[in-house]
């Protein structure tokens, strides 16, 4: 039985002042037991959020990390094992933001990948398509290719220790929302991608939904054989929006 998941990514947003009360906000919320929960705060917040949240069960992570696990001379980047360090348990890797905004590789998200493995992080890989890749009936063939990256670089094990996010590109932050049954679509296909490569990993991974996730669809979402949880973006900067989607996964 795969333990749902609900993570939180406050993107680039927040001031000292903001992110006190958005812990407060998160301190107060009923969390269920059954669900695994974790934030993803900006990295000049990761100290602040590790301490301010100590002694819950959420868990922090990174939002990215360097190509390079080590410490070294790469001027603005963060290592992986700087963000263990810090007191992270995850990093997001392959984000659509980046891929697009940033040109980052099917390469670089591997890379990554390997690097935040290497010092005992969990990645959670962001995969998913844009409108114009979905309209043209790409999305299985590019979701499948980002995956597969992964796959073919660090073997199907590695996914034993790393947690899937499908995000449709064009759902984020766009209040569009993939109907349920689109998004079991992909999940499913993921899950199989995996399976065809070893089953019972196949079986384990978690892989959850992002895009435009709020607590009025959450529990329909879920409610899907292969969506074990949602990446959620703007309304995890709400603590009661947050707490609610939480519980959503719970129910």
């Amino acid at each position: 039985m795969r333990r749902p998941m609900v993570a939180g990514n406050w993107k680039m947003h927040g001031t000292r002042a903001s992110v006190a009360e958005l812990i407060e906000g998160v301190r107060r919320q009923a969390l269920p037991v059954d669900v695994e929960v974790a934030v993803f705060p900006s990295c000049l917040h990761v100290a602040q959020v590790v301490e301010g949240l100590s002694g819950l069960p959420v868990m922090v992570g990174g939002q990215d990390c360097a190509v390079e696990a080590s410490q070294g001379a790469l001027t603005g980047e963060v290592a992986a094992s700087q963000l263990r360090d810090a007191g992270c348990a995850l990093v997001l890797v392959g984000h659509s933001e980046r891929r697009l905004l940033l040109a980052e590789s099917d390469e670089w998200v591997v890379r990554k990948f390997a690097a935040a493995q290497s010092c005992g992080l969990v990645p959670v890989l962001c995969v998913g398509e844009t409108l114009a890749q979905r309209e043209a009936g790409e999305t299985l063939e590019v979701v499948g290719r980002q995956l597969a990256a992964v796959i073919d670089a660090c073997g199907v094990a590695a996914f034993g220790r790393a947690v899937v996010a499908y995000e449709p590109v064009w759902a984020i932050g766009s209040g569009l929302t993939a109907s349920p049954d689109q998004a079991q679509e992909v999940h499913a296909a993921i899950r199989a991608q995996l399976a065809a490569a070893d089953a019972e990993v196949a079986q384990g991974v978690r892989i959850l939904y992002g895009g435009s996730v709020k607590a009025v669809n959450a529990a329909e979402l879920f409610g899907m054989p292969d969506i074990d949880g949602g990446l959620v973006g703007g309304a995890s900067l709400n603590a009661d929006e947050f707490g609610a989607i939480c519980r959503a996964a719970g129910s």
